[in-house]
């Protein structure tokens, strides 16, 4: 009889790196078959440590941990493996610090116990992997970034003047007696703006506008 070629995947070795005992005891259970704990820290230089010697296929890291907290694990191991951070933290801020620092994904702790499996084997696999909750912040700022790096400003002119009294917290009909045009007008440019700049909230119009130097 011909021996057929094993299909069976070796488990992805990850180190669990948070200061709850408790939660990575949850994390361990919710991986189940397919992953292999190969490590756990309470600590960032435990953690870096660890992961150093361990060389894990990937890390699941807090955020908010003492010696430094979660980006300082990124920051000394994401050239050597792939870290995943599992925080309580919605923060834009935190995010996009951890991405900046190098993590491959971001996920909230209320990630189902199915999702994060399956969001951790492709983050394993190299694939970027988001709370989807979160990911149009990550869209959201590489738009801004590519912004940047072009120069383009896709406003009209008056687009620019109806964003820029905005900007400064005038109401539309303020903002239509100041350039002699009707409120109507000026919540059509608005809509046109949001839907040029590719954004839906009011503070990242403010944003734009403080960037580009419009408030």
């Amino acid at each position: 009889m011909q021996q057929q070629a094993s299909t069976v995947r070796p488990p992805i070795r990850v180190v669990l790196v948070d200061d709850h005992p408790v939660w990575r005891d949850g994390v361990r259970a919710d991986l189940g078959r397919g992953f292999e704990v190969v490590g756990e820290a309470s600590d960032a230089d435990s953690a870096i440590a660890g992961i150093r010697e361990l060389a894990p296929d990937l890390v699941v890291c807090d955020l908010q941990m003492p010696g430094g907290g979660g980006l300082a694990v990124v920051r000394a191991c994401a050239p050597r493996t792939r870290i995943v951070m599992l925080t309580v933290s919605e923060q834009e801020r935190d995010l996009l610090d951890a991405v900046a620092a190098g993590a491959v994904g971001y996920l909230t702790k209320a990630t189902p116990a199915g999702e994060l499996r399956d969001a951790l084997r492709r983050a394993a696999a190299g694939e970027p992997v988001f709370s989807p909750s979160l990911a149009m912040l990550v869209l959201g700022e590489f738009r801004r970034l590519a912004r940047q790096a072009t120069g383009a400003d896709p406003l009209t002119e008056r687009e620019r003047e109806v964003l820029q009294h905005v900007a400064r917290g005038y109401a539309y009909r303020e903002v239509g007696e100041r350039l002699h045009i009707a409120p109507k007008t000026v919540e059509n440019h608005v809509r046109n703006i949001l839907a040029k700049l590719q954004i839906n909230r009011r503070q990242e119009l403010v944003r734009y506008a403080i960037e580009h130097g419009l408030a």
